[in-house]
């Protein structure tokens, strides 16, 4: 074998090798970035109100579901979310305190709120994703795009209310009305995050 072709090869099994730790360490990574945001979430989730007068909490979950679908795109936000669920699901103490927690919590009232929690975080990621990175402008389209995973989220809710208490003016008034103001409270913390995660990372 010649001296380049010797060269060749070895060069190209160098770069093999370098490139199969760079893969592994770059799935490592997006693999903890889901985890962390559905720990995150799990945070958010901590910071509840219950409400007498409904089955509903008043919780800080929602924000977190929107920024994580704002910061980590469509995609990372779903898997972050789905992990979410799939934690709850295993009896982790990852749902708002103010429910059964594991499957019970996932079936009752607002279950409908917790199952749509991974089409909202990516429905606020693909929104966002559409419109073009500027920094003008930033925080509108963030808040709009986080709007439009409320819509998502709301739409899951309050179905699942109105087939749990056979009344669609019963579901919205146990889901919706008491809920409004504050949801556009989170809408605007989250479009704020994102508006400055999204600021930092280009003048990094």
């Amino acid at each position: 074998m010649s001296k380049v072709a010797t060269q060749v090869l070895s060069t190209g099994t160098l770069a093999q090798s370098l490139a199969k730790p760079s893969r592994s360490m770059e799935w490592a990574k997006q693999a903890g970035i889901v985890i962390g945001a559905s720990l995150f979430v799990a945070l958010c989730a901590r910071v509840t109100i219950p409400l007498p007068f409904t089955p509903v909490p008043l919780t800080l979950q929602n924000f977190g579901v929107l920024a994580v679908g704002l910061m980590l795109g469509s995609r990372r936000a779903f898997a972050a979310l789905a992990l979410y669920l799939a934690e709850g699901a295993a009896g982790l103490p990852v749902f708002n305190p103010a429910g059964l927690g594991g499957i019970a919590q996932i079936i009752g009232p607002t279950g409908g709120f917790l199952v749509a929690y991974p089409l909202v975080a990516f429905a606020t990621g693909w929104v966002y994703e559409k419109f073009p990175a500027r920094n003008s402008g930033r925080f509108a389209c963030a808040a709009l795009s986080a709007v439009a995973g409320e819509l998502v989220l709301f739409a899951g809710g309050l179905g699942w209310l109105a087939l749990e208490t056979h009344s669609v003016a019963l579901a919205i008034r146990l889901g919706l009305y008491w809920f409004v103001f504050a949801e556009v409270i989170k809408v605007l913390m989250a479009a704020g995050v994102a508006g400055r995660w999204g600021k930092r990372s280009s003048q990094a």
